[in-house]
């Protein structure tokens, strides 16, 4: 294993580039994309998340990257190293939000868990959506199996993270990411050859401009920056494992493009199934878990695809709750010199006990509501809405403004010239002045 200053660094830069797509790619892509796409309306939605992805996710994508490969540190040493003052606090705020991440999506990896046992037995393979919905909400109202199965996800998740950076979470991306986007593409092929899906399709890709609210707009930021894992120091902590000869600009493009690419897919995979399925496409949550297992009941050899689908939405979940994990793992080690093993034990173990709320959230916690809210949507709204873009608005202001000529040193020194001034006038401006205006707008 190369190192720069003894830390860990990625094998090969394809091994980064689908590490870090693994980290974006996960649950956030094919679990929550298709119901908050559903819930806002299709259409107009997507058409937000791509202005979104591709204008302040890439910027801001880039900006974490180089904050972690210039430190060589996770954010909040990151953010002491670089400049000092009160920036460190920027690091401990993305520690937090994917700290809080963590424990509801632990719930999610779990339900995952629980599916492939369900498919494996045939109970989850019916084509009646009325009694998947049903099987599905006693499953999750079910306080033994929300939490023993949360506790399974979780302990898989560190054992990827106990294996390092380049034996655990590389060499399972290697394998995984690329397995995930084959199976994706078959079952789109199938979804879009039942009766009703075209109109899931006209759904998705036909933007009804009346539904283009700011709470959407919100929703459509959060998302992407969910998608992307930007502002919880994901990026910061990956890029710090980067090496000088990978070009950040370039890799940048490619994460943004898979990460999007497999929104997209996991759209034309869901939500046209939904259409055939007359399942309401604003159905929440449990969307994926509903409808996937009436389309496999549908198929030849369904059983099979369902088995392999569940374990494939598994590893997504995987690489992207290790990447969830490996950044507090990191604040430990960097911060308070910890080991990798304890720090690791540590962080799971605070995670279910803080994630114990999320899981009983459909069950014994169904009525008890904060704003409205059942614990876990909480917990994902103060994440995705609030904390994630305050962690991208943050590092878009360190590198914009507090160590811009740092940054623009490292990206010269690859040949990046020709989009510093861009870079820099959306850091240092447009980005503070977007995610502002939209949450001032939102409150």
């Amino acid at each position: 294993m190369s190192s720069d200053n003894n830390r860990a660094n990625w094998g090969s830069k394809l091994g980064f580039i689908l590490a870090a797509a693994g980290s974006a790619v996960g649950l956030g892509a094919i679990w929550k994309f298709p119901y908050v796409a559903g819930k806002n309306g299709g259409g107009a939605f997507l058409i937000a998340y791509l202005v979104c992805v591709f204008t302040l996710g890439i910027a801001l994508l880039l900006a974490e990257m180089v904050i972690g490969r210039t430190a060589k540190k996770s954010a909040t040493t990151a953010f002491r190293d670089l400049k000092g003052g009160l920036w460190p606090w920027a690091g401990r705020l993305s520690v937090l939000c994917v700290f809080i991440i963590l424990s509801y999506y632990c719930v999610v990896g779990g339900w995952t868990v629980a599916y492939i046992g369900r498919s494996i037995t045939g109970e989850a393979i019916t084509a009646d959506t009325a009694l998947l919905a049903s099987a599905f909400g006693s499953f999750i109202a079910s306080p033994a199996q929300a939490l023993g199965y949360t506790a399974i996800f979780l302990g898989l998740t560190v054992a990827v993270v106990l294996g390092g950076v380049e034996k655990g979470i590389e060499r399972m991306s290697k394998v995984l990411m690329p397995a995930l986007f084959a199976l994706m593409l078959l079952l789109i092929a199938r979804a879009l050859t039942l009766p009703g899906a075209i109109d899931g399709v006209r759904y998705f890709i036909t933007p009804d401009f009346s539904k283009m609210t700011s709470a959407m707009v919100v929703d459509a930021l959060g998302l992407a920056f969910f998608s992307l894992s930007i502002g919880g120091g994901m990026i910061i902590a990956y890029g710090s494992y980067v090496s000088k000869e990978t070009k950040l600009v370039g890799a940048t493009l490619w994460v943004s493009t898979l990460a999007t690419l497999a929104c997209v897919l996991a759209g034309l995979m869901v939500l046209p199934a939904v259409f055939a399925f007359n399942v309401d496409p604003a159905a929440g949550p449990g969307l994926t878990f509903i409808t996937m297992p009436a389309i496999f009941a549908q198929m030849p050899g369904g059983q099979l695809f369902a088995v392999a689908f569940f374990l494939l939405l598994l590893f997504a979940a995987l690489t992207s709750s290790v990447s969830i994990l490996e950044p507090i793992v990191s604040f430990l080690i960097d911060e308070f010199g910890m080991t990798r093993r304890p720090a690791t034990f540590a962080v799971a173990i605070a995670s279910f006990i803080v994630g114990i709320p999320a899981a009983l959230s459909f069950g014994p916690m169904a009525d008890t509501l904060f704003f409205g809210k059942n614990a876990f949507d909480l917990m994902d709204y103060v994440a995705s809405n609030v904390m994630m873009p305050a962690g991208g608005l943050l590092a878009a202001l360190f590198v914009g403004w507090a160590i811009w000529p740092r940054v623009k040193d490292e990206l010269a020194a690859e040949g990046a010239s020709a989009v510093l001034p861009a870079f820099r006038v959306v850091c240092a401006v447009v980005a503070p002045i977007l995610i502002g205006v939209i949450w001032v707008h939102n409150l």
